[in-house]
């Protein structure tokens, strides 16, 4: 059986169906291997950063248009961005789970990746020490 993350072109939603997604709306079950590949596939926060970061691009450059010193509209930009970035990336697993779920997805495939890498770690300790006798 193969997985349906590593599948060359998973169906992708048109774009009506991609802003549905976006809202928290659950994609049909063709989709569910495109939806995977979008939240625990390579380049998951990059994708959920620049999708939370796109909403304040008006902002940004109506501070950008502020009258007075340039130090002011970067300071104005900066109180909003850096905390949104914060926020965006602290939430990240949060959202996925949400997403998985909807989506008719285990949501602990989050946490999948880190769990086979610490399998992988104790693998490698009871290789090394697990015949070793008590001093």
């Amino acid at each position: 059986m193969s997985d349906p993350a590593s599948s060359p072109s998973p169906a992708r939603p048109g774009p009506i169906a991609f802003l549905r997604y976006l809202a928290g709306r659950p994609l049909p079950e063709s989709m569910r291997g495109w939806v995977r590949r979008d939240v625990v596939g390579p380049g998951h926060v990059r994708r959920y950063v620049t999708r939370g970061l796109l909403p304040f691009v008006p902002i940004f450059v109506a501070f950008a248009f502020v009258p007075g010193p340039v130090v002011y509209r970067l300071g104005m930009i900066g109180i909003l961005l850096f905390p949104l970035i914060y926020f965006q990336i602290a939430l990240t697993p949060f959202y996925r789970r949400h997403l998985l779920r909807s989506n008719g997805l285990d949501p602990e495939l989050v946490g999948a990746r880190a769990q086979r890498r610490r399998d992988a770690t104790r693998a490698d300790y009871d290789a090394i020490y697990r015949d070793r006798r008590e001093p």
